[in-house]
């Protein structure tokens, strides 16, 4: 018999007669402090997104790839990497097809190993969609995936996230019960709530340091 073969046996012993506990989980202790009226959420989010550098912009579901170009013009960007495989990608690639001079639209379609220098040295900008945002805490919440590595989203120096505004929940046990994370929960998921910043250095608190020097996000209105 193996060490293993042993360790479990005997864990499995110690359990015969036993009762497992009841569940004494009190959900409002992680939900009651943190509810907002509905038409409080984006202002909330907002509002404490851009607390800490982040630029928020509110928009229809079908501008935003007009002011995603605006946006890249103000700043002199010239490439964007984005998604084709998803919804947003999609779109944003048919809006852009019009004849107008558009940054050029880089997809992520090797593995890091292959790019790894260009990923980091070249890209100036990405695109990404998120799965929701949370108000109590004013952030964003990713789950990369094969079509958008979290890579997009920490790498380039300007990230661009698009929020739905029937996507912001009020805290994020309301996010994860909607959403029934339970039925099967993600490899990875990513909580951001503004550019990359540092205080390691003398405790000077400094912005894009190690990853994303402007996060923008678009919350797109449903109607």
């Amino acid at each position: 018999m193996s060490a293993r073969t042993n360790i479990l046996n005997k864990l499995r012993t110690s359990l015969a007669g036993t009762k497992p506990r009841p569940d004494e989980f009190d959900e409002s202790l992680v939900t009651g402090p943190w509810r907002y009226p509905p038409e409080e959420r984006v202002a909330r989010l907002r509002e404490l997104m851009e607390a800490v550098h982040t630029e928020v912009h509110q928009t229809r579901q079908n501008d935003w790839p007009v002011l995603v170009a605006e946006l890249l013009a103000k700043r002199e960007i010239t490439n964007l990497l984005y998604a084709p495989a998803t919804p947003h990608g999609g779109q944003l690639a048919s809006a852009w097809k019009d004849g107008t001079r558009k940054p050029e639209l880089r997809v992520y379609d090797r593995p890091i190993e292959e790019w790894k220098v260009g990923l980091f040295n070249d890209v100036q900008a990405s695109l990404t969609g998120t799965t929701g945002g949370i108000a109590a805490t004013g952030s964003l919440v990713l789950w990369p995936d094969r079509n958008e590595p979290r890579l997009m989203s920490l790498v380039p120096p300007v990230h661009i996230a698009l929020l739905k505004a029937s996507g912001i929940h009020d805290n994020w046990y309301d996010m994860m019960t909607a959403q029934n994370w339970s039925a099967g929960l993600p490899t990875n998921v990513l909580l951001v709530s503004g550019p990359s910043k540092t205080a390691d250095i003398e405790q000077v608190l400094a912005y894009g340091a190690h990853g994303p020097k402007e996060l923008i996000v678009l919350i797109l209105e449903d109607v």
